[in-house]
């Protein structure tokens, strides 16, 4: 296959850029930079204009767009800004290249999020709820901004015509792997540290995806010609935060870990540069279309994908 990767050298990006080009298809990164080392091809682009690189679409079996600011940011009004504008820019000029394509891709995959539900520690999502986070949600107003990103860049999406291509909006949860600078390293780097206790209250949901079951359900959706709109994608087993850092103190062999209530996680957000939902907000949702598709997960529960995490992630560091 050819698979052409919008914005792909970030965390999500390379692992299906490493991933579908070791099964031996050609793989072509747009980057905002040609002069990235890789084993993939990399051509380069500005995600907002229309250019050479649009002739790389011709003939693709999918296209997948990962372009947009880090959401891992203080919320300043030009931040704010930059994270919906990437967004919506990127996922427009895509759209405009499809269509301007002659032989276009059988696929568009756009990313998306699974900041786009409402907080919730009772109820468990699926793609077929309404019930969406944003305006009128009683939280703190920098967690309707992460849901009302969602809902604006979904509408850029969905309101593009590409008559003949399937159209499919992957809402992320925490994709985990063992590799430099992700989540799971900074996780595991806590836990090390003796830091990696509760965080918050402990009972909001964490909602996440092996990278293994990552790649090969995007793999998946290219080739189900069924499957089209929003697509969830993490374990079929959320669980709490308490829960979700005692399984990873133990895959580590880690006894203790110092708890970080909702006051410290505000108080040290800024210092860190980031903003405290992110780790406060429950994301409690469910794969519906993966499971409902068939999707087989190899690591549905988080014990054995922590310690597969660990094991891994000694080999990259050892």
């Amino acid at each position: 296959m050819k698979i052409v990767l919008a914005g792909g050298n970030g965390q999500v990006g390379v692992l299906l850029a490493r991933h579908f080009s070791r099964i031996g298809n050609e793989v072509i990164v747009l980057s905002r930079s040609a002069a990235l080392r890789s084993p993939w091809r990399v051509v380069q682009w500005d995600g907002r204009t229309l250019g050479p690189w649009a002739r790389e679409f011709e003939g693709a079996d999918a296209v997948i767009n990962l372009a947009g600011k880090t959401i891992n940011c203080r919320y300043t009004a030009k931040n704010r800004s930059e994270i919906i504008s990437s967004r919506v820019e990127s996922t427009e000029v895509v759209g405009a290249a499809i269509q301007a394509a002659q032989v276009k891709p059988r696929v568009w995959i756009n990313a998306s999020a699974a900041g786009i539900y409402r907080h919730s520690t009772t109820e468990a999502f699926t793609e077929a709820t309404t019930w969406l986070g944003g305006e009128g949600e009683p939280v703190p107003e920098t967690w309707r901004f992460g849901a009302e990103v969602v809902k604006i860049w979904e509408n850029a999406f969905n309101a593009i015509e590409v008559p003949g291509v399937r159209k499919i909006a992957l809402r992320t949860t925490l994709a985990i792997s063992p590799d430099k600078g992700g989540v799971f390293d900074v996780l595991l780097g806590l836990v090390r540290y003796g830091l990696g206790g509760t965080q918050g209250s402990g009972t909001q949901f964490v909602s996440w995806m092996h990278d293994k079951d990552y790649v090969r359900a995007v793999e998946f959706l290219i080739g189900d010609e069924s499957i089209s709109g929003p697509v969830n994608m993490g374990s079929p087993v959320p669980l709490p935060n308490s829960a979700f850092m005692a399984i990873l103190r133990k895959a580590a062999g880690i006894k203790i870990g110092l708890p970080a209530p909702d006051f410290a996680l505000k108080l040290g957000a800024p210092l860190l540069g980031t903003e405290s939902w992110l780790v406060l907000k429950s994301i409690n949702v469910l794969p519906g279309v993966l499971e409902r598709a068939g999707f087989d997960f190899q690591y549905p529960e988080w014990d054995v994908a922590a310690r597969n995490m660990v094991r891994r992630w000694k080999q990259i560091n050892s």
